[in-house]
């Protein structure tokens, strides 16, 4: 869970679960947003100083775009932007520490989740907002190993 195209991915599925709760004329923008900031952020000169910071902030995102899910009456327009352009930043921020440009490529595709998710809130809203509680989940847990001391993951005084 520390390099490649997952993390970001992860994030975008993330936002394409809220997006699917906001306002269809939400959904252009947000997009929008999404790619020229991941862009962006994914060409900042950022060192390995910053990856525990970019992950955190990662996995911290990908909570939130899924707790949006459960945003009573949907996701607001603003809402929607805001989570796009957070989801964005931290999405090119995992790339620019810890992946290939390419990676970014692979992972946006995910918040395209939007289309048919915005069929499957009006049906069965409650599809989604399990999906998203999985991914809440897995963040939390991805976020909270590092802070755990844990034998095998770091070197110790037997190495």
């Amino acid at each position: 869970m520390r390099g490649g195209a997952l993390p970001p991915a992860l994030l975008c599925a993330a936002l394409g679960f809220a997006l699917a709760f906001a306002p269809r004329r939400a959904l252009g923008a947000s997009l929008a947003v999404l790619g020229l900031t991941a862009v962006a952020a994914s060409l900042l000169p950022l060192g390995q100083a910053w990856i525990e910071p970019v992950f955190l902030g990662c996995w911290v995102g990908v909570a939130l775009a899924a707790a949006a899910v459960h945003w009573r009456g949907g996701v607001p327009t603003t809402a929607a932007l805001v989570l796009a352009l957070n989801t964005g930043l931290w999405s090119g921020g995992v790339v620019a520490v810890a992946a290939e440009p390419v990676d970014l490529l692979k992972a946006l595709p995910l918040a395209l989740l939007c289309l048919p998710g915005q069929w499957i809130a009006a049906r069965w809203p409650i599809v989604l907002k399990v999906a998203a509680s999985w991914l809440i989940a897995v963040a939390l847990l991805v976020a909270a190993l590092p802070l755990t001391p844990t034998p095998g993951y770091a070197p110790d005084h037997m190495d």
